[in-house]
């Protein structure tokens, strides 16, 4: 696709996606997600969303966030803003943010994040003091929001310099099963999950599974963040599986990917090829069993174009007073709608044996219906799959349409292209 065109796409869809009402298809989705709300769930869109840093939308921002198929924010829930004398907490903030979560449908994973000065003077939780205040702040949150269906994890990042200095395994796991044994006891209804590590920090993972906190946890996430291809991050999946199962081989713990993303600032990125590796590391997920994945970062943080950390976004940094719009969409949001509208509802299935090892075909199945996700890492070239005998219809990670295809008797056709393609029986895409 032309950056002209591009251009012309993302123009039509600031009238086209930013709606004030949900489209059938995702009011149908949304509907399907709530269904399974006291767990997760793999059925596509609902094990997708991003990072957020508001607790009260600005007009037209939930209705442009659902439009994209998001079910999931990821959401600070700050210890020093919520406890500012000791013992005395104040949830309003949060309280405006749940609600206007719940009248769509979305889900909240809220960080229990940061020190206080209040104790250890606003130092990580170390001293035993501060990891039982921390434990009798976090039950308060979880009584406060109680049957809401949130994630409750436990610190952000905390073997990063910047958010834990001095970062040290056995104290965090230490705080971690403080929170754990409070919540098994005084909440034993709500989910904990953690350490949210930056990157997948094996050393660190396992010395806090050494330490216990497997017992309590029911999701290990991790951020697995990389400058090279997302497929990459499957392998990191598998060991990570086979380390939890090591010291937790009786229970079945999932992995989530609490936040990952891309920077269109990167070198060799743009707006274009951010897009792509969105809908890339989706699927990736998908096909390694992540039944939750969080994008990193729900809009651009500023317009420096030398600085990457305002570049992670979805949408533009820009915000718009207008009635319907909210923020300009990047290629990113208009490849996470196309994705969960394409396959909302469906399943992963299996990855298909198609051309060689750097080619990727995912089948997805939903009821009788088949569905195909698939792209290649190398050089643009045609391989046979083979699918069942009919028509299909083909558009790209943009919702662009590419065509219709007929299978053969060796199968069907497709050129493959770094940028992923869906091949569905039928597609339809919001249009208004």
């Amino acid at each position: 696709m032309s950056l002209g065109v591009l251009k012309r796409k993302i123009k039509a869809e600031f009238w086209l996606v930013l709606l004030l009402l949900m489209t059938p298809s995702l009011a149908v989705a949304s509907a399907l997600c709530e269904s399974t709300s006291q767990k997760l769930s793999s059925v596509v869109p609902c094990g997708f969303g991003v990072n957020i840093d508001f607790t009260e939308p600005r007009p037209g921002e939930m209705e442009m966030l659902t439009a994209a198929g998001f079910r999931w924010v990821r959401m600070d829930l700050k210890w020093d803003a919520t406890e500012v004398e000791k013992g005395q907490y104040d949830f309003q903030s949060y309280d405006r943010l749940m609600s206007s979560l719940r009248s769509f449908g979305v889900r909240a994973l809220l960080i229990l994040d940061y020190g206080n000065p209040l104790y250890d003077n606003g130092a990580p939780p170390r001293s035993k003091e501060s990891r039982e205040a921390f434990a009798r702040w976090a039950v308060a949150s979880a009584k406060h929001f109680s049957g809401s269906g949130v994630l409750w994890e436990i610190y952000n990042e905390p073997n990063h310099e910047l958010f834990w200095p001095h970062p040290y395994a056995k104290d965090y796991a230490m705080l971690a099963k403080t929170v754990g044994q409070a919540f098994r006891e005084q909440v034993p209804g709500e989910k904990l999950i953690g350490p949210a590590t930056s990157g997948v920090d094996f050393e660190f993972l396992e010395t806090c599974f050494k330490e216990g906190v497997l017992e309590y946890w029911s999701a290990v996430s991790v951020h697995p963040y990389r400058r090279e291809d997302p497929e990459t991050a499957a392998s990191d999946y598998r060991r990570l599986r086979a380390l939890i199962y090591r010291y937790a081989p009786s229970r079945e713990i999932p992995i989530i990917a609490g936040e990952w993303g891309y920077s269109a600032t990167w070198p060799g990125l743009d707006q274009e090829k951010q897009g792509e590796l969105l809908a890339r590391s989706w699927l990736t997920n998908l096909a390694s069993g992540l039944p939750l994945t969080i994008w990193y970062d729900w809009h651009d943080d500023g317009v420096n174009p030398r600085e990457p950390e305002h570049h992670f976004g979805t949408v533009s940094h820009h915000y718009y007073t207008g009635r319907l719009k909210a923020y300009d969409p990047k290629p990113a949001y208009l490849a996470a709608k196309t994705m969960t509208q394409v396959l909302s509802g469906y399943t992963f299935v299996k990855r298909l044996q198609s051309g060689g090892p750097n080619d990727y075909v995912l089948e997805f199945q939903r009821g009788e219906e088949r569905c195909l996700a698939a792209w290649t890492t190398r050089h643009p070239h045609r391989v046979v799959i083979d699918f069942a005998a009919r028509d299909y219809q083909i558009v790209d990670y943009l919702g662009q349409e590419l065509g219709r295809v007929k299978s053969r008797s060796t199968g069907i056709e497709i050129d493959l292209k770094v940028a992923p393609m869906y091949v569905c029986k039928q597609i339809r895409l919001a249009t208004s």
